[in-house]
């Protein structure tokens, strides 16, 4: 806890939180007006407000910087009508409804005023967190992922939430959690894995899955765990109240008291503080201290992998990290986590076993595969999942049905837009082939959806490659190699 000399510069940490809420409820009340105004009055205080935002987050980022072991007992008030409007313009403005009904567009007719008496209830602990509703989107596998939708309300208060507490987190999260966090991506995890296999002395992947992860969290150990750092008891009534709205499905709410709502504004950075104390610390310190030789580690969110040097602190490792994620009501899953022989050296050390080529492993959406290059060198490389594919080809047959009787240019329009949004994510080196044929097959499957628009077609193959040439963008690598974005980011 600080000092009271040190509590200046808007009291981001204090002894006593509740002096630092604000103005009274009826003088900001009275401050702010319904959405009266032109545009560009709406665009400075906009502007204004960002500026504000931003500055304030600054000193809360650089706080946390200097203060790593103190507990932040005052951040309540930088729950502003600022920070709420500025939560509201980073919502997504075609999102589903929540249980409320609310939608983005709806709100924002009376902005002022919704957010004005949305403070007013936040500060004076009036506000109350609505069930999420309960939504399923297919999965690869055929499977059904549950997503929970939260009220317009709820959103906007853990996106303010949010945004506070990712200034402290991020001091504390370690370099190799990529998901979820702040100008990192699913390509940076990716590269970082690349590079590391390919400079270090790795011969073996874990290759780890968290069984239900988002519906196994403790939210006691959860809660505990944000106390580390975080002191101020709004903050966590808030974060308890979430937990424990529940879910909203069939008209029936169901409350647990596990679980962190996955598909909820708030439930990533939870997801990464509940990993950071149970794994990554974990992890990095076993690393430190246990390992005999090289270890390298990714994760994003609960996907994780792991190289190792050495089998033997491979399997040490993987016995030990069941056992830790036990004690804190996780399990790995026995099916899809194992460990596979992976690297430089694997192809030669399974030939003398007189096994073959060695195993692949997937990671956000590609196979990695042990390969050589045009000269015979080690070479990681990757391609598209092809369940992923699948899936997504899927999609595209079931739009195309929909679609059947739209004129051919607005057809083609969509499937140039899905499919330079397919290459935007998948179209990294070594991906070639399979973004031909992810091609090919949405030509196919167009031919076979106009065909079917008339009995008499004359819809012949040359003439489908001349009109997928005028609407279906060719393939072309727009990713560079990863050891050299990798050395750009981290130049160290």
């Amino acid at each position: 806890m600080m000092h009271d000399h040190e509590e200046s510069d808007s009291a981001i940490v204090a002894k006593n939180p509740a002096n630092k809420v604000g103005l009274p409820a009826a003088e900001q009340e009275e401050r702010r007006a319904g959405t009266e105004g032109n545009p560009d009055q709406h665009s400075t205080r906009r502007a204004q407000d960002r500026e504000s935002v931003s500055h304030a987050l600054d000193r809360i980022r650089q706080a946390a910087k200097q203060r790593k072991k103190e507990k932040f007992t005052a951040l309540f008030h930088h729950i502003n009508p600022e920070m709420l409007r500025t939560a509201f313009y980073a919502l997504k403005r075609n999102a589903a409804p929540g249980v409320d009904g609310q939608t983005w567009r709806t709100y924002e007719a009376d902005l002022d005023q919704r957010i004005a008496d949305l403070h007013c209830r936040v500060q004076r602990e009036a506000y109350r967190a609505l069930p999420s509703r309960r939504t399923y989107i297919p999965k690869p596998d055929g499977r059904q992922r549950p997503l929970a939708i939260s009220a317009l309300e709820d959103k906007i208060v853990q996106r303010a939430t949010a945004a506070v507490l990712n200034q402290i987190y991020e001091e504390d999260f370690l370099g190799f959690s990529y998901g979820f966090r702040p100008g990192r991506g699913q390509h940076d995890a990716l590269d970082a894995l690349f590079v590391g296999i390919e400079t270090r002395k790795v011969s073996y992947i874990l290759d780890a899955d968290i069984a239900g992860f988002f519906d196994g969290v403790s939210q006691d150990w959860l809660v505990r765990f944000v106390e580390h750092r975080i002191g101020d008891r709004r903050i966590i009534r808030l974060i308890r109240k979430w937990l424990r709205a529940g879910i909203l499905e069939n008209g029936i709410v169901a409350a647990s008291e596990r679980g962190t709502g996955q598909g909820s504004v708030i439930s990533p950075l939870l997801a990464n503080i509940y990993l950071h104390y149970v794994f990554d610390l974990w992890a990095d310190r076993w690393r430190r201290r246990e390992a005999t030789g090289d270890v390298i580690i990714v994760r994003y969110a609960d996907d994780i992998v792991v190289g190792f040097q050495y089998e033997a602190d491979a399997r040490r490792f993987w016995d030990m990290m069941r056992e830790r994620l036990q004690e804190f009501a996780l399990q790995l899953h026995p099916d899809k986590t194992r460990l596979i022989a992976f690297g430089r050296f694997a192809a030669t050390t399974r030939k003398k076993k007189g096994l073959g080529k060695p195993e692949t492993f997937d990671f956000l959406g590609f196979t990695h595969i042990c390969a050589r290059d045009r000269h015979g060198r080690f070479q990681i490389r990757r391609k598209s999942r092809r369940d992923r594919r699948r899936a997504k080809l899927k999609e595209i047959k079931s739009e195309l049905q929909r679609r059947l009787h739209h004129p051919i240019p607005e057809q083609g329009k969509w499937l140039r837009q899905v499919i330079t949004g397919y290459f935007a994510y998948h179209a990294v080196p070594t991906n070639h082939w399979s973004l031909w044929a992810f091609r090919e097959h949405v030509k196919r499957l167009w031919l076979r959806a106009l065909r079917r628009r008339s009995q008499k077609h004359v819809l012949t193959w040359n003439r489908m490659s001349k009109m997928a040439d005028e609407w279906l963008p060719l393939p072309r690598i727009l990713h560079p190699w990863p050891n050299a974005r990798f050395a750009v980011k981290h130049s160290r």
